[in-house]
């Protein structure tokens, strides 16, 4: 059903800018075919950066996946600005149709012509100019965000207890090993007390993106690194062979449970639960497990990959909740169709009671593309009090 809705959309869209940049602006004839067979051909390899990874695997799906995606934010933000051109375009007709003495069939032609490919031009100006700058923006380095944090029950000796947050890597057809490479020393170099690594890791299998991951085992802080899945953790058929496999590089995976991190007697207790997304493999988030033995003289810092799992968490006193999974709407204005599925989109917000911090993420899904929402790493600050 998802694939079918995806596809109807995107079948939509690329008839709307085949009629808009292509129909409207030539006429019968040589142009018209040849354009049409070079947005065949984008559309086709479009499908293909889709499905092939699933069907060949990541290795046969690189040389699809960059052209494929690139052309997806292209064709998105083509979609959008000739959309927003249409009132124009509207306009224009109605004040030609009303002021204008009635011209010649061939002339009126010409002059339908030259204002869509004139708004054409303009629009495919605008959306390569967005996605170029939105490409630079993902492929550059995550921002160091440091946000300080007051949790009322924590002990005045933790104070300045530094968790470096990271979400969304998203290792697959256009991530690889240079990207662990980076966000491995860009967290090292904060000098973290704990590493929590909040899901979406991986787009592949173990066989296929095991060495792309094996940097995590360099993650260097004070009290460990700390994992819990993503809805794309259940998008692979081997979600137990990962968390086997991150288990052998060092991180502390977190399946609805909990640990005591602590410095003598003071503390707080780390909790994690599996993604929603597991529930369709057996694997759902269990908070009454996750939670279990969590007394409340000391905080709570809970990992859950999306932020609308804050309302389980408020609902048993959790103190903080960690989340990533919206990438900060990626790729604006699409942020807010985001925003009506989740409480929170990036930062430090309550929802009822329980602070709740979003990740913007360190990589990127689908095009490789980001528009008002740079990737992040966030080293949150405890304060007390």
């Amino acid at each position: 059903m998802f694939l079918l809705i995806v596809g109807s959309v995107l079948g939509l869209m690329t008839l709307y800018v085949w009629k808009r940049s292509i129909r409207d602006t030539t006429g019968p004839g040589r142009a018209r075919r040849i354009l049409s067979l070079v947005l065949v051909v984008l559309t086709f390899v479009l499908v293909a950066a889709l499905v092939v990874p699933r069907l060949a695997g990541i290795a046969a799906s690189r040389w699809v996946a960059w052209p494929g995606y690139l052309w997806l934010g292209v064709l998105a933000y083509l979609f959008l600005i000739l959309l927003v051109l249409e009132p124009v375009r509207w306009a224009l007709w109605v004040r030609r149709r009303r002021g204008a003495p009635r011209a010649e069939p061939d002339r009126q032609v010409d002059r339908r012509q030259f204002l869509s490919r004139s708004a054409a031009v303009a629009a495919g100006a605008a959306a390569v100019g967005v996605v170029g700058a939105g490409v630079a923006t993902a492929l550059g380095p995550p921002d160091i965000l440091r946000v300080p944090v007051r949790l009322a029950r924590l002990d005045p000796s933790l104070d300045g207890f530094r968790i470096a947050v990271v979400s969304d890597i998203h290792l697959g057809p256009l991530l690889g090993r240079s990207h662990t490479e980076r966000i491995v020393r860009l967290i090292n170099e904060t000098e973290p007390d704990l590493v929590a690594v909040v899901g979406d890791l991986v787009d592949g299998t173990v066989a296929e993106l095991g060495s792309a991951a094996e940097p995590l085992r360099d993650l260097v802080s004070r009290e460990g690194t700390f994992f819990v899945t993503g809805n794309h953790e259940y998008f692979v058929d081997d979600t137990a062979e990962w968390m086997v496999e991150l288990e052998r590089l060092g991180l502390h995976v977190l399946r609805n449970e909990n640990t005591w991190i602590g410095r003598g007697a003071a503390g707080l207790h780390l909790a994690g639960v599996n993604d929603v997304g597991g529930a369709e493999r057996s694997d759902p988030p269990d908070f009454d497990r996750a939670l279990a033995g969590v007394g409340s003289a000391a905080p709570t810092v809970l990992l859950a990959h999306q932020p609308v799992q804050v309302a389980d968490a408020a609902a048993r006193g959790v103190d903080l909740q960690l989340s990533g999974h919206t990438h900060g709407g990626q790729m604006w204005p699409f942020h807010y169709a985001v925003r009506l599925a989740q409480p929170a989109l990036a930062g430090l917000s309550t929802v009822q009671g329980t602070q709740l911090y979003v990740t913007r993420g360190a990589g990127f899904w689908g095009p490789p593309v980001r528009v008002g929402a740079r990737p992040d790493i966030s080293v949150l600050s405890l304060q007390s009090g």
